[in-house]
């Protein structure tokens, strides 16, 4: 991965660098909660909690600072990082007369998410889709399925379309338009209520015989 040469004349010197050797209360509430967040995202809990320390830092820490502070392994900073990196929300940066690599978070945790579900929802989706158009392409074939049950079928393949759509904007824009994947069913929700309610007035207007009004 690239780095960068750090000449920033505030930047903290090496010797200067955080040595508490663990979190004070109000930091390890936040860096937590971060991590928290971004383990519900379906992130590694540490990838977020890695990028919080950085954040609330700011100031470039060594792989070695980020192990004592978090108290985490050494491998497993290194694959934090690595992941990190390659996601472009922290980045490598290197003091003058400083021999080791520091690591500096970007501001834009956006990015992070926007990565991960390029990599991986992204192509799991497209996947999705192309088995439900196999499934589609099979129901075709063999001929004889129910005309409701086809149709179901269309619908789940639009539905993963949809969602792929959305999802490819989002990654271009960073705003996620549910409409389409919503409205794939909902059409026949409608339909089912508007079919209940004709039902109704027909049901209550039979007459059997012998009946009469009150």
């Amino acid at each position: 991965m690239k780095g960068y040469l750090w000449t920033g004349a505030g930047g903290a010197r090496p010797e200067e660098a955080s040595t508490a050797g663990h979190l004070a209360p109000w930091e390890a509430i936040a860096v937590d909660a971060v991590g928290n967040v971004i383990e519900f995202w379906g992130f590694k809990r540490n990838q977020g909690r890695v990028w919080a320390l950085l954040y609330l830092r700011g100031e470039a820490l060594t792989a070695g600072e980020i192990e004592r502070e978090l108290g985490l392994s050494k491998g497993g900073v290194s694959m934090l990082l690595r992941d990190l990196e390659r996601w472009g929300v922290i980045q490598r940066v290197r003091l003058p007369s400083d021999t080791a690599w520091r690591y500096g978070a970007e501001s834009d945790l956006i990015r992070m998410v926007i990565r991960v579900i390029e990599e991986r929802e992204a192509g799991f989706i497209s996947r999705i889709r192309a088995d439900l158009g196999e499934a589609r392409r099979l129901a075709t074939e063999a001929g004889g399925v129910p005309r409701e049950a086809f149709g179901r079928l269309e619908k789940m393949a639009l539905l993963a379309e949809h969602t792929e759509r959305a999802l490819k904007v989002f990654i271009k824009t960073a705003r996620l338009d549910v409409g389409g994947m919503f409205g794939v069913f909902r059409a026949e929700g409608s339909a089912s209520a508007r079919r209940g309610a004709l039902k109704e007035p027909a049901a209550r207007g039979h007459k059997g015989p012998g009946a009469r009004e009150l």
